[in-house]
This record gives C-alpha cells, sequence and structure tokens, in this order.
C-alpha cells in the first residue's frame, strides 16, 4: 500500500513539473507573474514556471496587427458632418506596458483615434478633408504614436479608409465635376479649334511660300537657259565666222599655190613672147569682169589694150 502511495506522489510530482514547463513560440512574449507580481517577459524558447508561485499572465503577439475601426461622425470647419472610418497598424514593442498599461488597449486605441481624428477634421474644410489624406494620415500616425507609447504600443501607420460626406453635399460634388468637366471639355474642344486654325494658317503660309520659291527657281532656270542658250549661240556664230574665214584662207591659199604651180610651170615650159602677151591679155579680161573701178595696165601691154578698146568702140557702134 505504501508503494502505491509513493506511486502516485511521483507521478503527480512529474505530472506537476510536465506542465510547469512553457515553451514560448516565435513572435510572442510571456508576461508572467509571481505571487501575483509583475516578474518577468519571456521571449522565445523554454522556461519553467515554478510550480505554486508562477503563473502566465498574458501571452502578447509581438507581430504588427492591423486593427479596422467601424466609421466615426466627424465635422468640418465649415460645419459639415461626414462619416470616416479608419485602418491603424500598430505593434506591441512592450509586453509589460501593453499588460499593465491601459484596460482593454483596442477600445482605447478606437477612442483615441476619433477623437484626434475630430480635432484634425475640425481645422480642415471640406475641400481640405477630400483633398489631403495623406497630411491627416501623417498627422494622426504622429499623435497616436506618441500617445500610446506609454502603452508600449507603436502605430506604424493610420490610413482613412473612406471619407462618406453627406447625400447632398454628394450631389452638389458631383453636379460641381460634372459642370468642371463640361467647362474642361469646351476649353478643350476651343483649344483644338484655335490648334487647328493656326495649323491651317501656318500651311496656307507655307504653301504661299513654297509657291513663291518654286516660282523664284522657274524664273532663275528660265534666266539661266536663255544666257545658255544666248552664249550657244554666239559660240555657234563665232565658231561659224572662224569656219567661213578658215575656208576662205584656204581657198585663197589653194588658189595661190595653183597660181604660183602655173608660173612654174611656165617658167619651166619657157613661153615665148606672145603666149606671155596672151596670158596678159587673159588676165586683163578676168580684171576687167570683176568690180574693181580703177584697172592698172601695165606698160607691156598698153598698146594691146588700147587696140582692144578701140575695137570694142567700133563693134559697139555698128550695133547701135
Amino acid at each position: 500500500m505504501g508503494g502505491y502511495i509513493i506511486a502516485g506522489i511521483a507521478i503527480f510530482v512529474f505530472l506537476v513539473i510536465i506542465t510547469r514547463i512553457k515553451i514560448v513560440p516565435q513572435a510572442q512574449e510571456y508576461v508572467i507573474e509571481r505571487l501575483g507580481s509583475y516578474y518577468a517577459s519571456w521571449t522565445t524558447g523554454i522556461h519553467f514556471l515554478v510550480p505554486f508561485l508562477d503563473r502566465v499572465a498574458k501571452r502578447i503577439s509581438i507581430k504588427e496587427q492591423v486593427v479596422d475601426f467601424k466609421p466615426q461622425p466627424v465635422i468640418t470647419k465649415d460645419n459639415v458632418t461626414m462619416q470616416i472610418d479608419t485602418v491603424v497598424f500598430f505593434q506591441v514593442t512592450d509586453a509589460k506596458l501593453y499588460a499593465y498599461g491601459v484596460e482593454k488597449p483596442m477600445s482605447a486605441i478606437e477612442n483615441l483615434t476619433a477623437t484626434t481624428l475630430r480635432n484634425i477634421i475640425g481645422e480642415l474644410e471640406l475641400d481640405a478633408t477630400l483633398t489631403s489624406r495623406d497630411f491627416i494620415n501623417t498627422k494622426i500616425t504622429s499623435k497616436l504614436d506618441e500617445a500610446t507609447d506609454r502603452w508600449g504600443i507603436k502605430v506604424n501607420r493610420v490610413e482613412l479608409k473612406n471619407i462618406l460626406p453627406p447625400r447632398e453635399i454628394q450631389d452638389a460634388m458631383e453636379k460641381q465635376m460634372k459642370a468642371e468637366r463640361e467647362r474642361r471639355e469646351k476649353i478643350l474642344q476651343a483649344e483644338g479649334e484655335k490648334k487647328s486654325a493656326v495649323l491651317v494658317a501656318e500651311g496656307e503660309k507655307e504653301s504661299q511660300i513654297l509657291r513663291a520659291q518654286a516660282e523664284k527657281e522657274a524664273q532663275i532656270l528660265k534666266a539661266q537657259a536663255e544666257k545658255e542658250a544666248m552664249v550657244l549661240r554666239a559660240d555657234a556664230a563665232r565658231e561659224q565666222k572662224i569656219l567661213e574665214a578658215t575656208g576662205e584662207a584656204r581657198a585663197i591659199e589653194l588658189v595661190q599655190q595653183a597660181l604660183a604651180e602655173s608660173i612654174v610651170k611656165l617658167n619651166e615650159a619657157s613661153p615665148s613672147e606672145g603666149v606671155i602677151t596672151l596670158k596678159s591679155l587673159e588676165a586683163f579680161a578676168k580684171a576687167a569682169d570683176g568690180k574693181a573701178t580703177k584697172i592698172i595696165i601695165p606698160s607691156e601691154i598698153q598698146g594691146i589694150a588700147g587696140l582692144a578698146s578701140g575695137l570694142k568702140t567700133i563693134v559697139t557702134d555698128d550695133q547701135k
């Protein structure tokens, strides 16, 4: 019987020891209390609780957490009430402060977000509220991070999820946007027509310039062609005259050459005085048939010339 009691006690002690061993998982911290007071914050690893003295007061996640709060009514500087819902990204940096700093940390963060948001929006008008999301996000993040630091919470980011103005404001904004779009459309249309007219005018201007340049170039080419034609005609006339003068000179040269050859042949033939006189008469006849107004008769044939003239006069009188 005593053996069973000892075995039971051993089993009980073993079970107590086994249940007192705690393994803290990754990204968590355990807040340990000893005799009701804070004792330690356990991080990842194996730990042992002293039986009947220590207990795990709170298991806290140190991962970044996201909390989506319901829409909060806020009033702008120009007295427009709108609904804004926010998303808060935060992380626990001190497990002890988080466990003992504030009761219901999520409710505290929600209320703090709502009050901070009302303060910020109350300084802005409606249009600024709708167009200043980044400014509002930055400012509310700074305010919340400063306020939650004593709770062991680090607010990394706050985003305005939706901004919902009243229905009548939305209708007015839609009408305003429609009017603005129509105005921009008219402006774009007018600018398009203006650019089109400018392009047409520039096209006509360039066309006139090109036509004037073409006419100018045509006149220049025509003048150059006429000049070249005149030069060619003058060159042709000059070459023709040169050829004619060359031909005449060649003809005279040939006549002189023939005459010289005839004289040489006469000299070689040793003509008699009668033959020379006859040749002189033939030459005189040819000279008389020419256009010359004066004829110089050598003294050797003057007598013969007088005789020929007398014969010509007698023949003429008989014909009359």
